[in-house]
């Protein structure tokens, strides 16, 4: 198993569409590449992710950046649907640097590669999110997501989650 953190605005909507699909084990919420290291914040630099651990026998990093790339603007900076501040970018951290040179590959072979504000970096921090965050959209199905629900219907396995 390996495991990439994927940033694409709030984290509930990204948890809730990344963990159904193909080839992911396990998701967690979480905050990546900040400067402080509690669960109780301030989350200073960090932005919203969730912990993907995948089978690479069954998806890759580019496939991975793919089922993404469908649910972020690629060209909003810190921003996605609602959400706004440095905490809702759009990123993919690893601690692996085939991960890394995989995402940018994917980016640089896009026709857009020179509009796309998704940052591409090692993982220097992170923390996960408080229990209230994980799986949140489970939980509480009627909360915000800026994720279009024809799209969080998309895969097998996803439920649609109401995008208020």
């Amino acid at each position: 198993m390996e495991t990439i953190f994927l940033a694409g605005g709030c984290l509930w909507g990204v948890q809730a569409f990344v963990k159904t699909l193909p080839g992911v084990i396990t998701t967690e919420a979480g905050r990546a590449n900040g400067t402080t290291k509690t669960l109780d914040g301030p989350y200073d630099g960090y932005v919203e992710c969730v912990k993907t651990t995948f089978d690479p026998s069954q998806v890759d990093v580019t496939a991975l950046m793919g089922y993404l790339f469908e649910i972020i603007d690629p060209y909003s900076i810190n921003q996605q649907g609602e959400d706004v501040g440095p905490k809702y970018r759009t990123g993919v951290y690893s601690e692996r640097p085939e991960h890394l040179a995989e995402a940018r590959q994917f980016i640089q072979n896009r026709a857009d590669a020179d509009r796309i504000a998704v940052e591409v970096k090692p993982l220097t921090n992170y923390i996960p999110s408080a229990d209230i965050h994980q799986d949140h959209l489970d939980k509480y199905p009627n909360d915000y997501c800026h994720i279009p629900d024809a799209l969080m219907k998309k895969y097998p396995g996803t439920k649609g989650i109401a995008s208020n």
